[in-house]
């Protein structure tokens, strides 16, 4: 297939539908770099992509020169982009917890796999080893404003014998091992196909047709469930890390990787019940995955990403905040002989809301007050 492009390109689609700077920054995915010009780059699939959000009255920028002609009606590269981004569902109809523009990436399988062994408990961290990944061990794409960029590395170039003792010394302590093995069993004995064959074919990798998938069960889909018992023989894949790659690198859109975070959000906004799930054991795990398939169906994932993302510091000023202020007080009168009792209830409620609208326009803080009293008179006669 043919992948080529010189110039820029508009994606039809809408901030609600697509927010880049959110899906981008939300620990999907770990290779893309941002700007002080607020402009997103990564190298997929051999080519180099920039993305940004302009305003209607910006002029786009002249790409750097290229060779490569333009666009044409044979090229796979707007194709490739809607795969990568995943624009085909309408969010619209996904009924979004928190906030809007949240999509799962369809990223390449084996980039998922070995994004996430690396993966940690800050997104930072993580995105510098798989920069280290591409930088000692991608294939050279190009040099772009004294930036170097490199593809993923394949499993053939993470399986030599010095990898492991390599990548320990660029900081990458156990995950090394667990790195150079899962390359040598990928590349060496089960194949990249065997990986790539753990998809969901409803949501296949790049250029593979689409076939049904099945039905959803509690547990999950029939492929969704062979596949989590092949990655969990990888080494350095759990269950949460198994989770993250059928979700962002295989399709699977049912999958729930739960952690902590994720099992309070079930406890705290989904009653899930705290009475018979004490702790992150293997049956709160599944559990907890089970609840969330139960109130998303096939979006569970999805629903599970936005809800994450929106507890994330980072994210938390783009949640709407509600505060309630509810006062009551007791009126004791006299009028025309009788005793009125009379109950005055103010309740106030504020709206603190973050508003990004659409598109170019900046965001800013909106803020609702609303005052309601309510009084109700009881007459007694004196």
């Amino acid at each position: 297939m043919t992948l080529r492009a010189a110039e820029w390109h508009k994606l039809p689609t809408s901030l609600t539908e697509l927010c880049i700077n959110t899906t981008l920054r939300c620990g999907q995915s770990f290779r893309w770099r941002k700007s002080a010009e607020d402009e997103w780059s990564c190298a997929l699939h051999a080519l180099h992509y920039r993305a940004i959000y302009p305003s209607p009255t910006t002029k786009l920028l002249t790409p750097p020169p290229s060779n490569a002609p333009s666009v044409t009606a044979e090229d796979d590269t707007l194709a490739l982009i809607n795969h990568y981004f995943n624009l085909a569902p309408d969010l619209g109809q996904l009924r979004a917890p928190k906030f809007t523009g949240i999509r799962i990436l369809r990223q390449d399988a084996w980039e998922a796999l070995i994004g996430f062994i690396c993966s940690s408990n800050n997104i930072s961290r993580i995105s510098g080893m798989v920069h280290n990944l591409c930088l000692h061990y991608g294939p050279l794409i190009a040099h772009l404003d004294d930036v170097t960029y490199h593809d993923f590395p394949t499993p053939d170039a993470l399986s030599g014998p010095d990898v492991e003792a390599h990548l320990m010394k660029l900081g990458f302590g156990y995950r090394a091992k667990y790195i150079a093995k899962t390359a040598r069993i990928v590349s060496q004995d089960k194949g990249l196909k065997w990986l790539q064959d753990l998809s969901n074919p409803e949501c296949p990798q790049f250029g593979v047709p689409e076939q049904p998938a099945g039905e959803l069960l509690e547990g999950g889909r029939e492929g969704y469930r062979k596949a989590h018992e092949e990655l969990l023989a990888l080494h350095g894949v759990g269950p949460k890390v198994a989770d993250c790659v059928y979700l962002f690198g295989l399709g699977w859109s049912e999958s729930v990787p739960v952690d902590t975070h994720v099992w309070q959000i079930a406890q705290r906004d989904y009653k899930f019940g705290k009475d018979k799930h004490s702790s992150l054991t293997a049956a709160t795990y599944i559990a907890v995955g089970n609840h969330f398939r139960k109130l998303w169906g096939k979006e569970a994932g999805w629903a599970h990403s936005v809800l994450f993302t929106a507890d994330l510091k980072a994210f938390s000023e783009r949640v709407v905040a509600k505060k309630e202020v509810k006062e009551e007080e007791v009126v004791v009168k006299q009028e025309d002989g009788e005793t009125v009792v009379e109950d005055v209830i103010k309740k106030e409620t504020t709206k603190r809301k973050r508003v990004k609208k659409e598109p170019g326009e900046n965001e800013h803080n909106v803020l609702e007050v609303k005052t309601e009293t309510t009084r109700r008179s009881k007459r007694q006669r004196a």
